[in-house]
């Protein structure tokens, strides 16, 4: 007897349904580890912590080659720190309206 293999169409949404069932399961339960809370503390930290650093070295770089009254080191400093909240609280706000659901 032949066996039916799935079509790739058919494989693919075999595995969208998988992923999206897992996904619903770990939404679904209530308990978060101790781990859980401090790996997304890290990456809230990290969604701040690397547009200031970017903001910073691209600052640092304008001030050697542009010097004047403006610092373009603190300047860029507060703007990527602005833009990582900004995100942070994006993702944090996305992430508490998937968990109503």
């Amino acid at each position: 007897m032949v066996k039916h293999e799935p079509k790739g169409e058919e494989r693919l949404a075999a595995q969208v349904g998988k992923k999206a069932q897992r996904r619903l399961e770990a939404r679904r339960k209530m308990y978060r580890s101790l781990w859980f809370g401090l790996g997304m503390f890290g990456l809230v930290g990290w969604t701040v912590a690397v547009p200031t650093l970017i903001g910073v070295a691209l600052g640092w770089w304008l001030d050697r080659t542009f010097p004047g009254p403006p610092s373009w080191t603190l300047t860029f400093l507060f703007l990527g720190v602005a833009i990582g909240c900004y995100y942070a609280w994006q993702w944090v706000r996305q992430e508490s309206r998937h968990d109503r659901f």
